[in-house]
């Protein structure tokens, strides 16, 4: 049976058993340490293999010429993607206003206690926020420490340096850079094609520990909320980035089927990071040869968050509806702008995006409390945002490699995204 099926499977199977057996201690223990086992193999692959991935990949480029046109490329990919996906969740929110039950602010019926014209005040007085920090990420102190806290950004501008100059060496040395560097690569392709045989069991035990802990009935108090982002992340993921695929003449149905396991796994991790090892894989059978999908893909994990930015977006927006407020559309530009920049350089684990809320909310002039409001929601969005995050960057690494002439015809049945 082919991963994505059994993956699938497991999938179902984790409903079932989290419903029925719901939160028995015995049943948490037993798939908390299953879970934490899968999550910790493919994190254990991060670092090495975004090192590998991003300086054999670089080293491939034959000229800085090559290489610049790819990085555009992959930046207007992200940056119109993104862009689009937030503003998806924008208008959704607006048109149904999921804050506003029978006419009224439903911050009452959420429990916010803040006053409204405290708030109002607030937000009238505030533009925009302090994205230093994101810069400052970019250039760790410390670069065994950033790898140790998983701070992606640091370890892709450092790659990007290394494979810059290492391509700018003496021939001899170049060969040996790049010798050494593919056979990294390969071995931790190798790795993950292990570790991903135990994927079903992985899954089985993370979605089940989800659906026994949070239930169902989580979702009641915010269900409009949480149907508006549900429909945002799936026209961004089943309209929007299968137009792009057949924009350029390839298929998006088989496109889709190649995707389905790195798509199921960042599902059930909620960590666009630890699916990465998935994603080289499934991009791979795609036909989109190492030196596309060594520079776009890590970069992706980091900065390319379609479903992260769409959720940021309209998790402020709510927050703002649920409060009374009618933002100016300065302020509701502000929130785009902010949800496009918070999105870039947040961590690829579970819940992180919380943190980058708290900044659009602080920005804006809205009261923190309202990230408590929709944690009830949050883990299952999580899980779905993170997919189409992951799914974002492959269509950009299938587009791209499309564009460059890059495929090859190792995949699955030869070139499995011929052009129609």
């Amino acid at each position: 049976m082919k991963l994505h099926w059994q993956i699938a499977l497991a999938l179902i199977a984790a409903i079932a058993a989290g419903t029925l057996i719901g939160a028995e201690p015995w049943f948490i223990e037993t798939t908390t340490f299953l879970g934490t086992l899968f999550l910790n193999a493919l994190r254990m692959l991060i670092v090495p293999l975004i090192f590998a991935a991003m300086i054999h990949a670089i080293l491939g480029i034959e000229s800085p010429g090559e290489l610049g046109r790819i990085g555009w490329k992959t930046a207007l990919y992200f940056a119109a993607t993104t862009l689009g996906s937030i503003l998806i969740g924008l208008v959704v929110i607006n048109l149904v206003q999921p804050g506003v039950i029978d006419g009224t602010p439903a911050g009452d019926r959420l429990g916010l206690s803040a006053d409204t014209s405290m708030v109002l005040e607030k937000v009238q007085n505030r533009g925009g926020g302090d994205l230093i920090d994101v810069i400052l990420r970019m250039v760790p102190p410390n670069l065994l420490k950033a790898a140790v806290e998983n701070e992606m950004l640091g370890l892709i501008f450092f790659s990007l340096l290394f494979g810059y100059f290492a391509s700018r060496m003496a021939t001899d040395l170049l060969r040996t850079q790049r010798s050494f560097w593919a056979g990294v690569y390969e071995v931790m392709i190798n790795i993950t094609n292990w570790v991903m045989l135990f994927a079903p069991i992985g899954v089985f035990a993370l979605v089940a520990r989800t659906v026994a802990q949070t239930g169902w009935a989580a979702l009641e108090p915010l269900l409009l909320f949480f149907v508006c982002v549900l429909s945002a992340l799936m026209v961004q993921a089943f309209l929007v980035l299968p137009l792009l695929v057949r924009l350029f003449g390839l298929s998006p149905w088989r496109h889709l089927q190649l995707m389905t396991p790195a798509l199921l796994t960042a599902f059930s991790t909620s960590s666009s990071a630890a699916t990465l090892p998935v994603t080289f894989g499934c991009v791979k059978k795609a036909g989109v040869t190492d030196r596309v999908s060594g520079f776009v893909l890590p970069l992706g994990a980091t900065v390319n968050m379609n479903g992260t930015a769409l959720y940021e977006c309209a998790a402020a927006l709510f927050i703002a509806q649920a409060y009374g407020l009618h933002l100016s559309l300065f302020n509701q530009f502000v929130v785009v702008v902010l949800a496009l920049l918070t999105s870039v350089g947040v961590a690829g684990i579970p819940s992180a995006s919380l943190v980058a809320i708290s900044v659009i909310l602080t920005s804006v002039g809205l009261p923190l409390e309202g990230v408590g409001m929709i944690l009830a929601v949050d883990r299952i969005l999580d899980m779905c945002r993170t997919a189409v995050n992951v799914f974002g960057d492959a269509t950009g690494a299938v587009i791209i490699a499309h564009l460059e002439h890059e495929e090859s015809d190792d995949g699955v049945g030869g070139a499995p995204l011929q052009t129609l």
